[in-house]
């Protein structure tokens, strides 16, 4: 079978994009699919596998699956490019769309270049997640030092014999925060351990995205991401939208903050009057192929 792809990318998340309303595949053969696309030895390339599909509560789902052919439930970066392709391959002339991805919808304000184009993409990501049950997070008095009730901010965990503090929070997918110290480097900073540690740390029974932070300004952090499913990637759009409600409620952040990954900047914007999280930031089309699968 050949089948059409279009990679994407949103600062360096990068994605293979599958038309799921002109090319069908079956629902079991995806996983596999996803992590043969994804390699980047001997497949397209990418973070995981995205298709575009017809909705059930909005016009358009998103069908992600991470680099492991696990399925994800949210991608900010990828729900940009999706809003993307639609708009310009001709999908959709509307440049306010709803897009809905496992269950939840989320509306979409696009703004063309000078080609005609969509060049950057405006997502309401929805009020985050703080209530434990939800994220999921599960409390127990193993390794904690502050244990209770409510919102996880700052609450320690002990990893190499140090205690780690942590801010939970879900976008529609679970984050563990992690703030550095204002002096560190991130660029030398060795994530490929300390993610994984934290990524399947029993407190998240159903593991986690792990973003490590380092506060600028108020109005400025720099974020490295381990993705969970997927490893390191240049940028994460959940992660950047938790990572800010972290910073509010930690006090380390105004509401309104850039967000510097390893791929680019996003703008993200927690609003107080409407309790939901808004994400700005690039989408841009890398090549499109035909490969035998």
């Amino acid at each position: 079978m050949k089948l059409e792809f279009t990679k994407m990318e949103g600062c360096g998340n990068d994605y293979v994009y599958v038309n799921g309303f002109t090319q069908k595949v079956k629902a079991e053969d995806k996983p596999a699919l996803a992590v043969k696309l994804s390699d980047r030895h001997f497949g397209i390339g990418g973070d995981g596998l995205i298709f575009i599909n017809p909705g059930k509560t909005a016009p358009f789902e998103m069908e992600m699956y991470n680099l492991d052919g696990t399925r994800g439930e949210m991608c900010g970066n990828g729900i940009r490019c999706v809003g993307k392709y639609i708009y310009d391959h001709g999908l959709c002339a509307d440049t306010n769309i709803d897009v809905e991805s496992a269950g939840k919808v989320k509306h979409l304000v696009m703004t063309p270049g000078s080609d005609g184009k969509i060049g950057s993409v405006r997502v309401d990501m929805g009020a985050p997640v703080l209530d434990p049950a939800d994220i999921p997070y599960k409390r127990t008095e193993s390794g904690i030092k502050a244990f209770g009730e409510g919102p996880v901010v700052g609450e320690g965990v002990v990893y190499d014999n140090s205690i780690i503090d942590i801010t939970a929070v879900s976008m529609g997918n679970p984050h563990c925060v992690i703030f550095c110290d204002k002096d560190a480097d991130l660029d030398k900073m060795d994530i490929s351990h300390i993610g994984p540690f934290f990524e399947s740390e029993p407190h998240f029974p159903k593991k986690t995205n792990v973003e490590f932070i380092k506060v600028t300004d108020r109005n400025n952090i720099e974020m490295r991401v381990y993705e969970r499913g997927t490893g390191e990637t240049l940028a994460c759009g959940t992660g950047c939208c938790a990572s800010v409600v972290a910073g509010v409620l930690n006090g380390y952040t105004d509401r309104e903050v850039k967000v510097k990954v390893r791929g680019g900047e996003l703008l993200i914007n927690w609003d107080e009057k409407k309790n939901t999280v808004f994400m700005t930031g690039p989408a841009t089309e890398v090549f499109s192929g035909i490969i035998d699968i």
